[in-house]
């Protein structure tokens, strides 16, 4: 019997894989998990591969490859990340490209159904890549005197897939959401021959002017623990910590984004040092501005440009670099725009709501399948399929999709609406008089006007409003003392506008520096039948800060000179909407959006990075309605 049953225990064990007879015995206890375990993926409609890519300097990059099984002539969608490539392609289930495509930048619908090579790689420095990481990796030139940058990895990843990936036809797309979708704009930089179209989705362009960092010279408070979780380790293994839940409360304590920021060891962080050291819209911002590269570069390959009409988080990139390129005719044959009723990313997701907002049908799928489907299978599959119009834009209000050759020029000369602040907090649509009328409210640093209502939570936690803050309700900023509203008459026709808002305001304050926050907003009606807790609702259409020490110049700031009226000018982010009848137009006007952006002093300082305590001081504002107005392009609406 023991002879029978050593015979047996040494044919078991002989039929067992290797690695799994090496699972016995170690240190005195039976080894439960294998040194490597081998997936056994012969079920799987698609091939995994992890390969490090070897880059012109030596540096290897971590590339995930998905090869549908059975591909053959298959083109290549590429997409460049520094979230986790890995994570971004994690095995679902059931063993299919659809199960495992349903995480950030992915779009089964589009990627796996149409029968793509996808192919994720970490960026250096991030996760399974090799080198160092820089944020938003500065281009060849003045800020980079290396010989690597985003460009060129992406050309040497893109010549290493086409020499071996045999299942390929040699054409390769790019596409990504937010910081890859900057990724996919440097892309464009000296592109590889292999690259036929780039979809960059609600890209990084300009981190000053509008994105991620700075609107118009106030700094976005809210990115510290971006920067923080992104730039201070490889693979984010370090997270932002705070005491308070509110974040209201956190960076009121907190005192400086300065302050708040060197409390939690962020000196250390090379980004977070250049823009203490930069925080006027100098040389170091201006080189690196893809709507500035861009077009000195002139485009060649076919690019659709996505922009989120609620992006709260690059709601200027996109539409800047579309004006941009337009003014390059060369440019024009290869430049397509779509833009939605989404927020950020919210492109490539269910999307059949704004906020609260019904809108009918889902904006998302519409986009995917009838804009970027026939896109991206022109260029890399059949060039008789048809292409989009130049530009596809839904159009809220009436909730339609609408096409055109391109969008309306930037500055409005003709066809246009003026909405003029008028007196007993009035608007008034086109007038013919202006009557002057003097709004005052006291901004106070220490009670700053909140973004959302309170609390203020973080935007990776439960309860967190940040998705869709910015169609949020108004109502709580409108019935504060230090918001300056004004309201136009009940609607008896429907107003349609499109474009880029132009504002004009005169104002005048107390203290010697200060911002403005202007809000462009469509009030509903006090009963909506078909969904009655929209009644009353006050939806934001378009909405941005301009930091006062900024007015007359981005690069060279300059103290506000007290109790004297000046010119304040900016575009909002631009808009596609019709006011339908029934409702009512507002302007609200604040000096303070807390805690996204950190809180003017209202005393004029060197750098609010670093201002005290004691240079915050209430101040008075003073808004001329007579010298104020808002204007943009008035349209009737073409629906598709």
């Amino acid at each position: 019997m023991k002879k029978s049953s050593a015979l047996l225990a040494l044919l078991l064990t002989a039929s067992m894989p290797a690695h799994a007879q090496q699972a016995g015995k170690a240190d005195g206890i039976f080894q439960d998990m294998p040194e490597k375990f081998v997936l056994k993926d012969q079920d799987f409609d698609f091939v995994r591969k992890d390969i490090m890519i070897p880059m012109r300097d030596g540096v290897k990059l971590h590339t995930v490859v998905l090869i549908p099984k059975n591909a053959h002539n298959a083109a290549i969608l590429l997409t460049r990340t520094p979230y986790n490539a890995d994570h971004m392609t994690s095995l679902a289930e059931s063993g299919t490209m659809t199960s495992v495509l349903q995480g950030y930048d992915n779009m089964p619908d589009v990627i796996a159904d149409g029968g793509y090579i996808r192919v994720i790689q970490d960026v250096r420095g991030k996760y399974g890549s090799e080198g160092r990481y820089v944020m938003n990796h500065p281009m060849r030139g003045p800020l980079n005197s290396t010989k690597v940058d985003h460009s060129t990895d992406t050309w040497d990843t893109i010549e290493w897939l086409i020499h071996n990936i045999p299942e390929s036809n040699g054409k390769v797309g790019i596409i990504g959401v937010s910081y890859d979708g900057y990724t996919a704009l440097t892309t464009l930089i000296h592109p590889h021959p292999a690259l036929k179209v780039s979809v960059p989705m609600n890209p990084m362009v300009d981190g000053w002017m509008g994105d991620d960092w700075f609107h118009n010279g106030a700094f976005r408070e809210e990115m510290l623990p971006y920067i923080y979780n992104q730039d201070a380790t490889p693979k984010n293994t370090l997270k932002w910590w705070s005491r308070d839940y509110d974040n209201y409360q956190l960076f009121l304590n907190g005192v400086s984004a300065g302050s708040i920021a060197r409390a939690h060891g962020m000196e250390q962080i090379g980004f977070f040092r250049q823009i203490l050291a930069h925080p006027a819209y100098d040389d170091w911002w201006q080189s690196q501005a893809l709507d500035r590269i861009l077009p000195k570069e002139g485009l060649t390959v076919p690019t659709l440009l996505v922009h989120s009409l609620w992006d709260q988080e690059d709601n200027y990139g996109a539409i800047a670099l579309y004006y941009a390129l337009q003014k390059v005719p060369a440019s024009q044959p290869d430049l397509w725009l779509a833009m939605g009723p989404w927020n950020h990313g919210g492109e490539i997701k269910e999307a059949s709501t704004l906020g609260p907002v019904k809108l009918r049908s889902d904006t998302g799928l519409y986009f995917r399948k009838k804009i970027l489907e026939p896109f991206l299978a022109h260029y890399l599959k059949d060039s008789s399929i048809p292409l989009p119009a130049r530009v596809t834009a839904f159009r809220t209000g009436t909730n339609e999709w609408e096409s055109m050759p391109a969008l309306s020029p930037q500055d409005c000369t003709t066809e246009c609406t003026v909405l003029q602040l008028a007196t007993h907090h009035g608007l008034t649509l086109n007038p013919t008089t202006k009557d002057a009328e003097t709004v005052q409210y006291v901004s106070d640093p220490e009670h700053p006007v909140p973004y959302v209502q309170r609390p203020v939570i973080s935007k990776n936690l439960p309860g967190s409003e940040w998705q869709w803050w910015l169609a949020s309700d108004q109502r709580n900023a409108a019935s504060r003392p230090d918001v300056a509203s004004f309201t136009s008459q009940t609607l008896t026709k429907a107003v349609s506008i499109t474009g880029q808002p132009l504002v004009h305001l005169t104002a005048s304050s107390t203290g010697t520096d200060g911002d403005f926050v202007i809000k462009l907003i469509d009030v509903y009606p006090d009963e909506v039948p078909d969904q009655p807790e929209m009644g009353g609702y006050q939806l934001m259409i378009s909405a941005d800060i301009l930091r006062g020490r900024y007015r007359n110049s981005f690069a060279h700031p300059e103290a506000i000179p007290a109790n004297t009226p000046q010119t304040y000018r900016m575009r909002l982010p631009i808009v596609h909407h019709t006011f339908l009848p029934g409702h009512k137009i507002m302007i609200q006007i604040q000096s303070s959006w807390f805690p996204l952006y950190d809180r003017n002093p209202q005393t004029y300082v060197d750098s609010i990075f670093n201002a005290t305590p004691d240079a915050y001081k209430p101040a008075t504002i003073s808004i001329d309605t007579a010298g104020s107005w808002l204007q943009v392009h008035q349209t009737s609406p073409s629906p598709l």
